[in-house]
């Protein structure tokens, strides 16, 4: 798209690893005349208040983060202004997150493998009004989206869990604890943790029993 007409995009990084904000200041670094970091956050807390201050045109912003959520930052940031463009950065290949990113506000979902060439270009899209998302995660989401309107999906897609979530799930409500269900599904406790953290998230429980509890009376398992 070439150099801007009023300069660089102006990009507020936020995470919660300082190593990977270094990583993508030196990504981006390599064009400044297309795009400028201008500030950074670790965590929702600063995010608001760097973003308040700098008042930047794209917030490119972590999914995950200890603590807090970048889906969580990206809906407070919407509804204190609407026009603010919000692209998210994630590891997670999962039309479900991508869902609910768009439901957030998102001006964009792209994926971390993404390279600083593409990432500059999904920028400036999304700087220009497009909405950005990584081309095959995009095509999984139509497909899904379709699927789920034809109630052809595994329970709990409705409520936004994926297929793993919703197997997770399905062994919480039958009693097993987390060493159990991470036996059983050949993975670590510490994968399970963070299982149980989205599930908690997409239900708006704050715990186990909550999950359980909205389960057994949404009947997500019938």
């Amino acid at each position: 798209m070439g150099t801007p007409e009023h300069g660089p995009i102006r990009v507020v990084l936020v995470d919660d690893h300082e190593m990977v904000i270094e990583g993508l200041k030196a990504m981006l670094g390599a064009y400044r005349s297309r795009v400028r970091v201008v500030g950074v956050a670790v965590g929702v807390d600063s995010a608001l208040s760097v973003v308040a201050g700098l008042q930047p045109d794209v917030v490119l912003c972590d999914v995950q983060m200890q603590g807090s959520s970048g889906l969580d930052l990206c809906r407070l940031l919407h509804e204190r202004d609407p026009q603010r463009k919000v692209v998210l950065l994630s590891v997670y290949d999962d039309e479900q997150y991508l869902f609910q990113a768009l439901r957030a506000g998102a001006a964009g979902y792209l994926l971390k493998k993404i390279t600083g060439e593409e990432l500059v270009m999904q920028i400036e899209r999304a700087h220009a009004g497009d909405v950005v998302i990584e081309a095959g995660l995009a095509s999984r989401a139509v497909d899904t989206a379709a699927r789920v309107q034809r109630d052809e999906y595994w329970p709990g897609a409705r409520q936004g869990l994926t297929q793993r979530e919703s197997e997770i799930l399905s062994f919480m409500v039958s009693g097993l604890s987390n060493r159990a269900i991470a036996t059983r599904l050949l993975i670590g406790d510490e994968t399970v943790k963070s299982h149980l953290r989205s599930i908690y998230r997409k239900l708006d429980v704050r715990d186990r029993t909550g999950a359980v509890a909205t389960a057994l009376r949404e009947g997500i398992f019938r």
